[in-house]
């Protein structure tokens, strides 16, 4: 009667996996039309099984059939879903130590140990001028994601982050102000990068296509992104899909290094 409670290591190791991939999965769908899908399957499969139990056979027979090619279904309907799951995994380094040592901890006993090489004051004060200016710009901070998969895209560049760099980059008559820039450590390795941009419904009218990209790569990656808005000027902050608020500064420059760390 007991016997669910005698598991080993490898059963931890195996909740722990199904775990992260409903998470991926959740992240994936939130707040697309393929939850509502994945619902009608569910309700579909419940109606099969009722069917099947009360010894409707035709209606059964009809939905057994269905739900017997189903894991070919799914793979049509859930196409875009399914792709993204597999570039979010194979753009993964999980064997990175930053990786390891946020998640775990195991080489650092705290998270602020690790300091990033990154000039965020010079990050900060870039997007501060951009948006006197009025000047649109898209910056992606790459962490443990790679974005090797987009930098084909751009043009090399590989130059080091100071503010005139920045300005000069995406001054709205420059040759590489469109498209977002890439930065890796402390430098800006390619511009005019194109980005996927995110199929989310509910995200707000006044969201361009800088910020739906910016929403797009950061839900394929762990990367995070620097948005100044060019009809606003309005400097956003995004993580995991999301836009993160901050009230100052200060604040702002806390947050990256915090992410960054």
């Amino acid at each position: 009667m007991f016997d669910f409670l005698d598991f080993n290591i490898l059963d931890i190791i195996d909740i722990v996996l199904v775990a992260m991939l409903l998470f991926y999965a959740y992240r994936l769908v939130k707040g697309t039309a393929a939850i509502n899908i994945f619902v009608g399957i569910v309700i579909l499969y419940l109606i099969w099984k009722i069917t099947d139990a009360l010894n409707m056979e035709l209606l059964s027979n009809i939905l057994g059939g269905f739900m017997s090619v189903g894991v070919f279904a799914l793979i049509v309907v859930f196409q875009q879903e399914i792709r993204k799951l597999l570039l979010m995994l194979g753009s993964s380094n999980l064997a990175n130590r930053k990786t390891i040592n946020r998640y775990f901890k195991i080489f650092n006993t705290k998270s602020n140990d690790i300091e990033s090489s990154l000039n965020i004051d010079a990050l900060v004060k870039s997007c501060a001028s951009l948006k006197k200016q009025k000047t649109g710009a898209l910056l992606v901070l790459e962490r443990n994601s790679s974005l090797d998969f987009l930098k084909s895209s751009g043009v090399e560049v590989n130059m080091e982050i100071s503010v005139p760099v920045i300005e000069s980059i995406f001054h709205k008559s420059a040759p590489l102000h469109d498209g977002a820039a890439i930065i890796e450590n402390n430098n800006i390795t390619t511009t005019r990068v194109v980005l996927p941009v995110s199929n989310k419904s509910g995200l707000p009218k006044k969201f361009g296509l800088r910020h739906k990209a910016a929403v797009g790569i950061t839900e394929k990656t762990d990367a995070v992104v620097l948005v100044v808005s060019e009809e606003i000027g309005a400097i956003n902050y995004f993580k995991d899909g999301e836009k993160i608020s901050f009230g100052s500064y200060k604040e702002l420059h806390d947050i990256i290094a915090k992410d960054m760390a």
